[in-house]
């Protein structure tokens, strides 16, 4: 798995009080673990327009939501792309959980699978549009899908 580093990139950002924060800091790690360069990308992303959207989404998204016991990684993962898959809309976020998918141990079979079982829910479009994503991810990480 890609490593983050423990703060966001942006140097005036890490000023910031609340990034000292005990559930900022827990939200930070589990992004990092699951999401890794393609997360930090996307709060990077996020700090010159919306620095409040990449602390919710690190706070709330991650500290709060993918940090309880409830469900293990790989099970939370399928669950966010088969929801991304769903949405029809969604490209970019469902690449990067394509990505955290495979960071924590789903395989190319299973994201597929959980792609495809979406035609029967979000309709054909919407899982068309999924696996062309899909096939980029693969092609970026040199990943089979057999």
């Amino acid at each position: 798995m890609n490593k983050i580093s423990t703060q966001p990139g942006n140097d005036a950002a890490n000023s910031n009080p609340a990034y000292n924060d005990p559930r900022y800091q827990a939200g930070w790690h589990k992004l990092a673990e699951v999401d890794g360069e393609q997360g930090q990308r996307v709060i990077d992303s996020l700090q010159g327009i919306a620095p409040d959207m990449a602390r919710y989404i690190i706070e709330f998204g991650f500290g709060d939501i993918y940090s309880r016991p409830g469900l293990d990684l790989r099970s939370r993962e399928i669950a966010t792309v088969a929801a991304l898959t769903a949405l029809g809309h969604a490209q970019p976020q469902l690449r990067v959980h394509i990505h955290g998918a495979l960071n924590v141990g789903v395989t190319p079979t299973e994201v597929i699978e959980t792609i495809m079982q979406m035609a029967l829910y979000a309709g054909f479009p919407a899982a068309l549009n999924a696996l062309f994503s899909c096939k980029e991810v693969f092609a970026e990480r040199g990943v089979s899908p057999a």
